[in-house]
């Protein structure tokens, strides 16, 4: 009897309909954020309490955090780490409220390319499941709220869009730049300064006070929290982003003239920030007023990690010589000198020559800090088969691939190649002695690749299994320029055809998303819901390549990301009895 009744929750589990919930949900959230951007904040506390205590969002949130959160697989103070669908039902009534927040557990990770270790706090499943909860009536209140030029840990935007918004705020003029980063954000925020911005509801933020002064265990001993929002948490964060809301404001406020010799731009990711302008006391008064406005938040710039640099040219400030150009997000930025036919013009009815280019390209640390972990999965698998290599190298390679692939990248991708292939030919002489041509032809093969783009592409020394499994390589992705999000953007605001094209950029071209979702009428075709903009969405083969479809424009079609999952699991199924 209880295993049929464990059987029966598993199934309702799996039974769900999972675009409906998304869809109730995102109706009440968007109402909450017209209702934040009117004004009318009674509504939007009124709105708020309705979503927390909504049977979808509380669904929403545990699958959330037990399915689709990468740290689905990290366990917090009591050990719990996955949980069977029976218990999920059983975490969605959990977490309706009145839990006394347990602390979180330290975890200490390597920061990339460096010796030193940063700490992460882990909630236990069900903190995160609430947190995941709250968050979702608190982002659309705050998301009318944000400042234009934040783009750090916000629904819709990217690390490309900042570096994208700095490269429109220098490419036409040679700007001086503040380069700064905040010292600690995270662990520095004071508390009662954070709680006094949030006006939300009384449980809610009794529920954030909690979180905040939980405490943490470190390897059985206990430190209270009376500062920071400890990273690893759910709603740790958007937090973060309260608290910093307002650096942008200032700056705008000392400096409104749209005149570009007296203006000034704040971009910020996160704790990350850049100030531009053509004035360098400008940057030295932005840097002072910046310090100032950060005193009551807890928080201060952080000294050897703040520089004041130009775009174009060396310049010497404070006694030390700045080399011309920054890094920010690992790119580099910086400006180079080119005559008048590699010029642009800078347009207008003075329209006069530029007399150098911008360029954007991955910075010498990121590149390194790749290169050292490659190495790393390198070494580790000396001994391993060579497809175990390859399915472990292969998703390193195309993310770091992708997260470059909108700037001036080609010669970057080019070399990081030619490295890999002296590690994997070293790998080989490793394991069969002193290389020959034919022990490396038993790695390396000639073949014929398809690209993302349609093209087909020859390589002669290919590093690939006898059943056909190879390395991706770095300059098989497309450089495609990012497309900036608008200032004023956001998926709450409902404005499903923008953000179905830029959703389409991380999994497909633009253009051909737009089609599939006119073609669609725009609904899934697995499900048959309406797509909206909070959606993840999936570009899929309606016959499948492995039985022969084609990657053609009449074989595709677009699903919701939980749709193409359970697609892809019934058709295995279904290859299986076949």
């Amino acid at each position: 009897m209880g295993n049929q009744n464990l059987q029966r929750r598993a199934f309702v589990w799996r039974s769900i309909n999972w675009a409906k919930v998304q869809r109730y949900v995102f109706k009440l959230q968007k109402r909450i954020f017209q209702a934040a951007k009117s004004g009318q904040d009674a509504k939007v506390r009124r709105l708020q309490r309705l979503l927390v205590k909504s049977y979808y969002t509380r669904l929403l949130a545990a699958r959330r955090v037990t399915q689709a959160g990468q740290g689905k697989k990290t366990a917090g103070v009591d050990g719990v780490r996955a949980i069977s669908p029976r218990q999920r039902l059983e975490l969605v009534e959990n977490i309706k409220g009145n839990n006394k927040a347990k602390p979180l557990r330290r975890v200490w990770i390597p920061k990339p390319g460096r010796d030193e270790k940063r700490p992460l706090g882990i909630p236990t499943i069900q903190d995160r499941a609430r947190q995941a909860l709250v968050k979702s009536a608190l982002e659309p209140e705050w998301e009318s709220r944000f400042e234009g030029t934040s783009y750090g840990f916000r629904p819709g935007r990217s690390a490309q869009d900042a570096i994208s918004r700095i490269y429109l705020s220098i490419n036409k003029g040679e700007y001086y730049v503040l380069d700064a980063d905040i010292a600690k954000c995270f662990d520095r925020i004071n508390h009662d300064y954070l709680l006094s911005k949030i006006h939300c509801p009384s449980s809610l933020k009794r529920d954030l006070k909690q979180w905040i002064k939980a405490g943490v265990l470190d390897n059985g001993v206990f430190e209270d929290t009376e500062t920071g929002t400890p990273q690893g948490g759910v709603i740790s964060p958007i937090l973060a982003n309260i608290a910093l809301l307002g650096i942008e404001r200032l700056v705008k406020e000392m400096y409104p003239n749209q005149d570009t010799a007296t203006q000034a731009n704040l971009i910020r990711y996160a704790d990350d920030f850049v100030v531009i302008s053509k004035d360098l006391g400008i940057i030295e008064q932005c840097k002072t007023a910046i310090s100032k406005w950060l005193k009551p938040v807890g928080l201060e710039i952080k000294p050897e990690k703040t520089r004041i640099c130009h775009t174009l040219k060396p310049i010497e400030y404070n006694g030390k010589f700045e080399e011309p150009g920054f890094d920010f997000l690992g790119f580099n930025i910086r400006q180079y000198p080119v005559g008048k036919y590699k010029s642009g013009k800078t347009g207008g009815t003075a329209s006069r020559l530029i007399e150098h280019k911008t360029h954007i390209k991955p910075s010498n640390k990121a590149v390194k800090a790749h290169t050292e972990v490659i190495k790393g999965v390198i070494k580790q698998h000396k001994t391993t088969p060579q497809s175990a290599l390859i399915s472990k190298l292969n998703p390193i390679i195309r993310g770091w691939s992708n997260y470059y692939s909108a700037v001036v990248s080609s010669e970057t991708f080019n070399k990081l190649d030619h490295i890999i292939w002296q590690m994997l030919r070293a790998w080989t002489v490793s394991r069969c002695g002193k290389a020959s041509h034919e022990k490396l032809k038993n790695y390396f093969r000639h073949g014929t690749i398809k690209l993302s783009n349609g093209k087909e592409r020859h390589e002669d020394w290919l590093f690939q299994t006898k059943d056909g499994l190879h390395l991706f390589k770095h300059n098989w992705t497309p450089i495609v320029r990012h497309t900036l999000i608008r200032p004023d953007a956001t998926p709450y605001d409902g404005n499903w055809t923008y953000w179905a094209t830029r959703k389409g950029q991380a999994i497909d071209t633009p253009t051909r998303v737009a089609k599939l979702l006119k073609k669609q009428k725009g609904k899934c075709s697995w499900c048959g819901q309406f797509f909206t903009p909070t959606d993840l969405v999936e570009v899929d083969h309606i016959v499948p390549r492995s039985q022969g479809g084609k990657d053609e424009y009449k074989n595709l079609q677009l699903l919701h990301r939980h749709c193409h999952d359970d697609k892809t699991a019934l058709d295995k199924e279904r290859s299986l009895y076949s």
